[in-house]
């Protein structure tokens, strides 16, 4: 087989990384499809029985919208309770602040923060629901969930970051019919989902999270006048404040409090409007608070927690009500409730069950009436997803006559359950009907046949919600095959590298100690690792917990260098001369240094966060910090940023040249430096304020001092470093353990010294971003992470051949997943921290943001990926290149091939191994609740791999050629 060049490994790997792109793109559209639904929208059919032989019927549109009112009210049989709706949205509101949790009331503090709010729940005035919300729990598909019923494709995640119209059957279009004249206040996504619908309107952006005030009082501004006016059908006023107030506080912020103290001043207000506006004539008005989703107790949302989908709905205008704490309901449930109330037809899409108490004060025959047309529209689902339903054109085949007529247990498969419970419904409703107005008929009648169709409707609700779309077997088999393929070619490559460079030559290997030449027990285990990961994949606890894996497998790896440094040691004392010993041992010492180094910071990172799911209350160490005070947290955060402000700083000022470029380099990260720490010491605590425009200003500047700092040292360096025999790297290893010399077997010295430079500015450029955007408790992890990266490559370079370069390069990988967790990252969406997303830019930009929530989430990954270019300057590589057949391309194998390709070829199994594992998982309990969220991490670190990689191979390349080319053509600088 012909040996691998420079250029046919360069082109394999990206054809590689390509076909898996591509692979990956396949399987996400298959195993992700926006959820299908049933096309046009509900109308006069709605009100008749389910026809036989069911087809999809066309809504009447040629009717003027009075006259389609008016029919609609005579098919329905129900008089509308109300005349107008006011919906109030409070965004990110818990239930449990405002009617407590497991029967129990609300904590004394948010109960005297809402205390109108409390007295028309305790008077009857008011009856409120905990209504859990379906993952995923952001704004955008949770509105669609409450006003069309139904439950949305688990991407609406990604679809929030940039809303569409929505097109889908939905209660606003049904108002929009009947001639209602809308008026929308708040979050812009109204508009983004309803464009056009609105008489009036005033939308603010819902991402911008760093104001929490005037997002709030733009919607309160035009209150007094709209609840004045009469020219509206339908207000809704969508209220950010208090989901912005967790973004930046959490839970327990000193701003909850007064944000929900503004909310009961609002509810109040809004109530005696209704209350005047009612004595004056101008019909009912139905005032519903909901919220779209809660929050974690670190004001996070995304996931699947109860705190997440624990979500509010309180309804003040029905008739008086015993309050229960407890009472549940979903979500879903508030689009036919509010169709029927309001006599409009139930979206065409709708799941959810009416609510029993909405409809109490509806006589017998009308709220039966209401569960009939209810469960229609769900038949309909059914007639439409179930081919094979029994009943699908009952009452016209003989399905009923197969039943027993009197109640059964309808203890039967799936399809003969609900028809057998929609049919006892039907049968009781009808005798129910045939009694009336004889002594026969009894409120227990009535009450069996309204449990029935209750029960009918529960089943069916939850059968529509949880059945999975049918996803294309064909697009799901071709894109696993191509990632499948993308990791033979990249796993292909990486053992015919190593297979040239550790088994090609037996020149080569005599100058390798005996274990290069076999399999050690550090190979062993980064391999095992894994195999680890891959089995672990298939639990969802351990999916949910996956940070105790990787700080397990991390602080093992340490041990076994440990254990492996202490063995060269031994073995150096009876082995060595006096001099060698003293010269071996020194090293051997400082390597047992470093290591300990690893495990100290390792162990103090592990229990920085209890992250995960289930054990996030256990204590930690960020949790003694915050109750200790936020004086200690901001010292703590001073001391460390400085540390590692100084760490950079000491290792580009340490570079002996002293050319021009040399001195803009170092003047641009100190300038940045300090200016860091001077937006840490006086802008931080007002970073979210809208209204700080110099915190504003001062991050920019950061951010253009850095960027222009760090491409113009990738850029500038490998033209204007000097051609000499003395070298930037120090050259006595005894004297600083940071800098090792750079050895003479290496041909072009220079690109090593380029590397060094440039990949502290690399280094030094992310430390300095995420002091800026981590929350400030996340500071000393970053201090920590950089210890770790300096050990790990000051222990690897000092180690000379006692480990092959893939383990080092897989081992920093291991790393940058480790910290990733220790900075308090999961596998749930509620810990992506938004609110960082939004430092330094001035208005909302989609992009932007979007941009700083991955650096932030990602930090560590791309930090080690980053940290390669010093590993790669610093590393002797000598020995991977063959004497006799060194060229151009050895050099760059020999530097680059192994610090691009472990990280790809790890990635890739990974990647393709959870694919197979969420397939397999298609059906589980847990599919969209703990496996997809992690896959669209696992596909996110893939991109962090990818970008990373890019960068390292980019770097060095450009570095290369430049050089090469100066060395050809001397310039002088």
């Amino acid at each position: 087989m012909a040996p691998l060049t420079c250029t046919k490994l360069s082109l394999i790997t990206i054809a590689g990384v390509v076909t898996q792109i591509i692979g990956l793109s396949f399987f996400v559209f298959g195993f992700f499809p926006v959820k299908p639904a049933l096309p046009g929208t509900s109308g006069s059919e709605s009100f008749y029985v389910p026809a036989c032989d069911f087809v999809s019927n066309q809504s009447d549109t040629t009717l003027p919208s009075d006259k389609l009112k008016s029919s609609y009210q005579e098919l329905s049989g129900i008089p509308p309770s109300f005349d107008r709706l006011i919906l109030m949205i409070v965004d990110g509101l818990p239930a449990e602040f405002v009617l407590g949790k497991d029967g129990k009331p609300p904590k004394k503090q948010f109960k005297e923060a809402m205390p109108y709010t409390q007295s028309l729940l305790a008077s009857g005035s008011a009856i409120g629901y905990h209504a859990k919300a379906a993952p995923p729990t952001v704004t955008m598909p949770r509105l669609k969930a409450m006003v069309s019923g139904a439950i949305g494709g688990f991407l609406d995640v990604a679809f929030n970051f940039n809303t569409q119209a929505m097109t889908d059957d939905n209660l606003l279009g049904q108002f929009f019919k009947i001639g209602w004249k809308m008026v929308m206040l708040g979050d812009e996504t109204w508009l983004k989902l309803f464009p056009g619908l609105f008489k009036r309107h005033d939308g603010v952006s819902s991402f911008y999270v760093k104001d929490t005030v005037q997002v709030d009082q733009n919607v309160s501004r035009h209150l007094g006048d709209e609840l004045s006016k009469d020219d509206w059908d339908l207000l809704i006023l969508h209220y950010l404040g208090l989901d912005h107030v967790g973004h930046i506080g959490g839970r327990n912020s000193a701003l909850m409090a007064p944000k929900m103290k503004e909310m009961d001043e609002v509810v109040k207000l809004i109530h005696s409007s209704i209350n005047q506006s009612q004595g004056n004539g101008q019909g009912r008005t139905l005032l519903m608070i909901v919220s779209d989703h809660g929050m974690t107790e670190n004001g996070n949302h995304g996931g699947s927690t109860y705190e997440e989908t624990d979500t509010l709905a309180l309804f003040i205008g029905l008739r008086n009500h015993v309050f229960d704490y407890a009472s549940v309901i979903n979500q879903i449930d508030i689009a036919p409730t509010l169709a029927l109330l309001f006599g409009v037809p139930i979206p065409k899409n709708n799941v959810g069950v009416l609510i029993r108490e909405a409809f109490d004060s509806l006589k017998e025959d009308k709220h039966l009436r209401a569960l009939e047309l209810n469960s229609w529209q769900l038949l309909r689902l059914l007639q439409a997803q179930l081919s094979g339903l029994p009943c699908r054109n009952f009452p016209c085949d003989a399905f009923y006559d197969h039943q027993s007529s009197g109640s059964t247990d309808c203890n039967h498969e799936t399809e003969d359950m609900l028809c057998c419970l929609y049919i006892e419904a039907t049968t009781l409703y009808t005798s129910w009907k045939s009694k009336r107005g004889f002594e026969s008929a009894s409120t227990k009648d009535y009450s069996s046949a309204a449990a029935a169709y209750y029960k009918f409707l529960k089943s069916a609700s939850e059968w529509l919600s949880r059945r999975s779309t049918d996803k294309p077997v064909k697009l799901l088999a071709l894109g696993l095959a191509t990632m499948f393929v993308s990791t033979v070619i990249l796993s292909s490559l990486m053992f015919c590298r190593l297979r040239e460079i550790y088994h090609g030559g037996k020149q080569q290997s005599l100058n390798l100690n005996d274990s290069m030449n076999g399999w050690s027990l550090d190979e062993t285990f980064i391999l095992s690792v894994i195999l680890i990961l891959v089995s672990s994949m298939t639990s969802s606890s351990m999916v949910e917990e996956e940070q105790y894996i990787w700080y397990f497998l991390i602080s093992t790896f340490y041990l076994l260098l440990l254990r492996k440094t202490a063995q060269s040691l031994c073995a150096v004392r009876f082995q060595s001369s006096f001099f060698t010993q003293n010269g071996q041992s020194r090293e051997g010492y400082f390597r047992m240094c470093f290591v300990f180094l690893l495990l100290t910071s390792g162990r103090v990172l592990r229990g920085w966060h209890q992250g995960g799911v289930n054990w996030t209350s256990l204590p930690d160490i960020s949790k003694w910090l915050e109750q200790a005070g936020s004086q200690h947290v901001k010292s703590l955060q001073l001391i460390s940023a400085f540390l590692v402000i100084s760490i950079g700083l000491f290792a580009l000022f340490s570079i002996e040249s002293k050319g021009k470029c040399f001195q803009m380099v170092r003047l641009s990260f100190l300038i940045s430096g300090l200016l860091v720490l001077l937006h840490i010491t006086k802008y931080q605590d007002y970073t979210f304020s809208s209204t700080n425009y110099g915190a504003t200003l001062l991050v920019q500047i950061i951010y253009a001092i850095l960027g222009v700092a760090t491409i113009g040292t990738v850029v500038a360096l490998p033209w204007v470093i000097p051609f000499s025999t003395s070298k930037i790297c120090p050259t006595d290893n005894t004297i600083s353990p940071l800098f090792l010399s750079i050895h003479e077997k290496f041909p072009l010295v220079e690109l090593r010294d380029s590397l060094y430079v440039i990949g502290w500015a690399y280094v030094l450029c992310w430390c300095l971003l995420q002091l800026l955007l981590q929350q400030p408790i996340n500071t000393t992890p970053i201090l920590l992470l950089l210890l770790q990266i300096l050990a790990g490559t000051l222990y690897f370079a000092r180690s000379g051949t006692h480990h092959k370069e893939w383990v080092e390069i897989a081992a920093f990988y291991y790393l940058g997943m480790a910290g990733h967790f220790a900075l308090g990252n999961t596998n749930t969406l509620a810990t992506i921290d938004v609110a960082g997303a939004f430092i330094g830019i001035s208005s909302h930009s989609t992009l932007l943001s979007g941009i700083l929530m991955f650096i932030i989430t990602y930090a560590s990954p791309m930090f080690i990926l980053l940290s390669l270019v010093i590993y790669i300057s610093m590393k002797n590589m000598a020995h991977l290149v063959i004497p006799e057949k060194a060229g151009p391309g050895d050099h760059l194998m020999m530097m680059l091939g192994f610090s691009c390709l472990v990280p790809l070829v790890i990635n890739s199994i990974l990647l393709t191994s959870y694919t197979v594992v969420l397939l397999l998982m298609q059906n589980h309990l847990f599919v969209w609740s703990v496996f997809s969220p992690k896959y669209l991490y696992v596909c996110a670190t893939a991109v962090c791999t990818y970008i990373g990689v890019f960068i390292v191979a980019t770097t060095g390349f450009y570095a290369y050629f430049v050089l090469d080319m100066r060395k050809q053509k001397p310039y002088s600088c």
